[in-house]
């Protein structure tokens, strides 16, 4: 289908040396686009024999999106970028969350990093009339009773990219996001393991299967493409109907 054909197009995934991100990095690649991911580790053989992380055909750069001052001082190497797939996040476990270090950590990660990241391409995105999508999580829609800084993180997420579409609208920039369900990743990995858990899981959602990376870049190469030209701000949750009830 033309409409997504990114053939000529460059597209930056940060956070795509693995799982999620990933996925939706050689989803764009498979349809021709140049694709350039950020990750953490210093380089792309570092990431040799991870699960979840393939970068063949992907151009790869360690930048730590914590930390402002790296993000700011990346210097592109293109210059134009018509699409923006911030798909970065961590969480912490055991409690850790309720902790003041731990909560900020996480925001900044999941949450003001995703300003900073999406202020310093802004006018890049304005230039090509591109697309923002932010990948955020139904934990954004829900409580995350273990998980206070994640779920707090996720919900600004949602809010941002409702702020931002009406915000950056004008300037020929389309702002939407992706909240995925259940996807078997690094941040999932404690319910993935213990069988108990994963099962009570998958008895909660509807479709009878857990997501995969697919199943989210199917939904970003959607609000990437001209086929959704018409949509602004909007949040799509790709969870298999885990948040219907």
């Amino acid at each position: 289908m033309a409409d997504l054909d990114f053939s000529g197009k460059n597209v930056l995934v940060v956070g795509g040396s693995s799982g999620i991100g990933n996925g939706i990095a050689h989803a764009f690649r498979a349809r021709g686009a140049k694709v350039y991911v950020w990750g953490t580790r210093p380089s792309a053989k570092d990431y040799d024999g991870v699960k979840g992380s393939d970068l063949k055909g992907l151009e790869y750069a360690q930048v730590n999106v914590s930390e402002q001052a790296a993000v700011e001082a990346w210097q592109p190497p293109f210059e134009k970028l018509d699409v923006l797939v911030l798909a970065q996040g961590i969480v912490l476990y055991k409690r850790a969350e309720f902790e003041m270090s731990g909560f900020r950590k996480v925001v900044e990660v999941n949450l003001n990093s995703l300003m900073t990241c999406s202020g310093k391409f802004r006018d890049m995105l304005a230039k090509a009339k591109g697309a923002l999508i932010i990948i955020s999580s139904t934990a954004g829609f829900h409580a995350t009773k273990g998980n206070p800084a994640y779920g707090a993180s996720k919900a600004g997420a949602v809010g941002l990219t409702r702020t931002l579409g009406e915000a950056w609208a004008p300037d020929g920039i389309r702002v939407n996001g992706v909240a995925p369900g259940f996807v078997e990743t690094k941040i999932t990995e404690v319910t993935f393991s213990n069988p108990k858990r994963r099962e009570a899981t998958l008895q909660a959602i509807p479709s009878g299967r857990f997501g995969t990376p697919e199943d989210i870049a199917g939904a970003t190469l959607f609000l990437a493409s001209p086929l959704s030209s018409y949509i602004y701000g909007q949040t799509l949750i790709v969870d298999g109907g885990l948040i219907l009830s």
